[in-house]
């Protein structure tokens, strides 16, 4: 804002030399406000207060108006927003209208001579009745988009008789750059809304394309399971989820809820294997008042609770022959009667339930009723164990730390070497101990990022190695085939199942026979060894990955060459 000392109001008109400069002045001064990275009316203030400083005036308005031509924004001089809108409002209209119908700089050298202004009733032209008014355009193209007025002291003589003119040219290149700025700031608040529609039109093409949030994975396995989900969701089919413990089948089970009919309804679950025969009975039919002991009121069980929903029955391969009989009953014909009740009950539920069991071999051995498995497998969706879907671990491990920070305010962070070692990871507690690992991590963690060091396996001294070959050993005889549905199959014989997975657990002793190694042998393992850890840093996962062996199998290797880890 220029100073006071160059205020052209104080200067005399015989100092024509000063006033182009001081013109020139305060239009480099506007045009630069113009060019802030201000909200309009935050503009128009400054623009407001710099004309002060220029022009001997008593009020100024800055006017917009709308597609109506009624004020949108108002902006005065020495006045807030309420003051503005009355003396805006204490305008003849005859004025305003003569300013926007003929496009061009209106003046009234002497308000008191002019009709409109006598005849007005505001006490603002009474007190003032020595002023004169100049009111100019501002343009937006050939359209009137605003005015600018102000009013100032009438010239008191012949030597200031031509300010009011000059006045005018200023007032009106002012109101020029205002038309300018005003059509950019309109521009820009199209393209916001533009964009503001585009992107609400774009999210639900987003939420078909990625409509389970929760679920973090993006190997193609993991796509394809759900696409599947997509397709089996809009249909009323009982969905079978298996897979190894950790693998997520609750929040695969609550995505195909989500993405169906039902989603606007219950979501019912439970955990058959936690509760005895007598309990679940109760838990999913239901009981009546005095069916046994305690049962002091009825009570509705949890098929009651989803009825039009969705009910979700974890560790299905659980229960008991006995229990099997009742809930075929209710899968095939969707009725049921409470514990200790005669009336007959009917439900519409969607059933999806879950399993790390081996159904088919428990089938085989009687332990499960065939026809239960064939009504509960009609949509088998297999969930793949962490280990066959690598790439996703940076991703959940990312959003697991993520959920850490946020419930405990801090800001840690995770290095790509640490991640390079938890994708090496055999992981046999799957999704659910890669959360662990790092809920661990981050508790301990010294600094605010976590490296290799940090993780417990770095050392070789991961509790759950010892579960990697007693998980290799019980791998399912059931014959997976992911290809693009995900799927399922029978498996011909378990002998043909176990034949491979001898055949995949030989490949454990592939790089470092156990027997029968000669002392040449030894010292050539022993040098591939070092020389492995050489250029991994002596990272275990790192070395494990250039021998193309697991964590545990380099471990055993270490221990058994009489190896020591290296420390940094």
């Amino acid at each position: 804002m220029p100073s006071k000392q160059f205020a052209y109001k104080d200067m005399s008109l015989g100092n024509r030399t000063a006033w182009p400069d001081m013109a020139l002045f305060g239009l480099y001064e506007i045009s630069k406000i113009l060019c802030a990275p201000m909200k309009t009316v935050t503009l128009i203030k400054r623009v407001i207060s710099v004309l002060e400083s220029f022009i001997d005036l008593d009020h100024a308005i800055i006017a917009f108006f709308d597609e109506d031509q009624e004020a949108e924004i108002l902006v005065g001089a020495k006045s807030d927003q309420q003051g503005a809108k009355i003396y805006f409002d204490s305008i003849p209209e005859q004025i305003v209208g003569q300013i926007v119908t003929g496009k061009m700089p209106v003046i009234i050298r002497d308000i008191s001579k002019d009709p409109y202004f006598s005849n007005s009733r505001s006490h603002i032209w009474h007190i003032n009745q020595k002023s004169c008014v100049i009111g100019v355009p501002i343009l937006d193209r050939d359209k009137v988009s605003g005015i600018l007025l102000i009013d100032r002291p009438t010239p008191r003589n012949e030597r200031e008789a031509l300010a009011p003119d000059r006045d005018a040219r200023l007032l009106s290149m002012v109101a020029a750059l205002l038309g300018q700025t005003a059509r950019l700031h309109q521009m820009i608040r199209r393209e916001h809304e533009f964009l503001l529609r585009q992107s609400s039109h774009t999210a639900p093409r987003q939420a078909e394309d990625m409509p389970h949030p929760r679920i973090i994975g993006d190997s193609p396995i993991i796509r394809s399971i759900l696409e599947k989900i997509n397709l089996i969701a809009k249909n009323n089919v009982t969905v079978l989820l298996r897979g190894e413990s950790g693998t997520g089948k609750e929040l695969f089970a609550q995505a195909i809820h989500q993405a169906s009919p039902r989603k606007e309804l219950p979501f019912i679950k439970l955990n058959c294997a936690a509760l005895p025969e007598s309990v679940l009975e109760s838990e999913l039919f239901g009981h009546e008042k005095g069916a046994f002991t305690g049962a002091a009121q009825m009570r509705k069980g949890r098929f009651e609770l989803a009825d039009g929903g969705t009910l979700f029955l974890d560790e299905i391969g659980e229960i008991s022959p006995n229990f099997q009989a009742k809930l075929l009953r209710v899968l095939q014909e969707g009725e049921f009667e409470r514990v200790g009740g005669t009336k007959t009950l009917k439900v519409n539920v969607r059933v999806i339930a879950a399993t790390n069991v081996n159904l088919e071999e428990a089938v085989s051995r009687g332990n499960f009723r065939a026809d239960l498995y064939y009504r509960l497998s009609v949509i088998p969706i297999f969930l793949p164990p962490l280990r066959e879907h690598p790439s996703d671990i940076p991703l959940l491990a990312k959003e697991f730390l993520r959920h850490f920070n946020l419930e405990n305010k801090t800001h840690l962070t995770i290095d790509q070497n640490a991640l390079d070692v938890l994708s090496h990871c055999y992981f046999p507690g799957n999704i659910r101990e890669l959360e662990n690992c790092i809920r661990r991590t981050a508790t301990l963690a010294r600094n605010t990022e976590i490296t290799a060091e940090d993780f417990t396996c770095y050392n070789d001294n991961c509790l759950s190695s010892i579960f990697w070959h007693r998980e290799e050993e019980k791998t399912p005889h059931v014959c997976k085939n992911h290809g693009s549905e995900g799927e399922i199959s029978e498996c011909p014989s378990a002998q043909h199942c176990q034949a491979a997975s001898n055949a995949e657990s030989d490949k454990t002793d592939l790089a470092f026979p156990k027997e029968k190694t000669t002392q040449s042998e030894f010292r050539s393992q022993k040098e591939q060894l070092i020389d492995a850890m050489e250029q991994a840093g002596w990272v275990q996962a790192k070395a494990a990955r250039i021998l193309g062996m697991t964590p545990r199998q380099i471990g055993y290797a270490l221990r058994k060459n009489g190896i020591s880890i290296k420390k940094f």
